[in-house]
């Protein structure tokens, strides 16, 4: 088992190489930066906020779905992060990063696991830009690849995990509302 992990890491490693080497124009200009950034968590509430003032009834439950979801989230990605102690690009390879990282660990990316996770249940309730939701994730988690802090594989495990957490949020959410109904009814 620990044999195909090494085969994985090292043939992510060389897709971090090949990336790196062919975006270093990109790694300079600070849109990439910000985008990163965007990823932060004041974006999240901020934009939660802006949907909240617009749309009350839509706005009201994304708001106490990412609630949910980032007090899920936050704790198992770091805990994650903690077990499999992946060292960051920067740490391992002889590479320069742009920025430096909130924490130590690479995988998963925790910028593009929050990412996906806000998307995924954005989506759900304004589906009308969920193109927008879903392009600036991934913008976001490709932003951490050409920044040097994170490996393709921690964007993708990020990017699914952050999915999975979204589906389970709002399949949770959807099950205890249902059955508050129906314990309204029988009352």
């Amino acid at each position: 088992m620990v044999r195909w992990l090494a085969t994985l890491s090292r043939y992510d490693q060389q897709w971090f190489c090949w990336c790196s080497q062919r975006s270093q124009s990109f790694q300079q200009q600070s849109w990439i930066r910000w985008i990163s950034r965007s990823g932060d968590g004041y974006m999240y509430a901020i934009v939660a906020g802006l949907l909240y003032l617009n749309h009350r009834q839509d706005g009201s439950v994304l708001l106490q779905l990412l609630a949910l979801g980032f007090a899920i989230e936050i704790p198992l990605f770091m805990f994650i992060k903690r077990v499999l102690k992946r060292p960051r690009p920067y740490q391992q390879l002889s590479i320069q990063a742009v920025i430096q990282a909130h924490d130590q660990f690479s995988f998963p990316s925790g910028h593009t696991t929050a990412a996906f996770l806000f998307a995924g249940l954005a989506a759900a309730y304004f589906p009308e830009l969920s193109l927008l939701w879903f392009s600036w994730a991934t913008a976001v988690g490709l932003s951490r690849l050409l920044l040097g802090v994170h490996y393709p594989g921690d964007i993708l495990a990020g990017a699914l995990l952050g999915t999975a957490l979204a589906q389970l949020v709002r399949s949770s959410a959807c099950e205890f509302l249902l059955e508050c109904r129906v314990l309204a009814m029988v009352i």
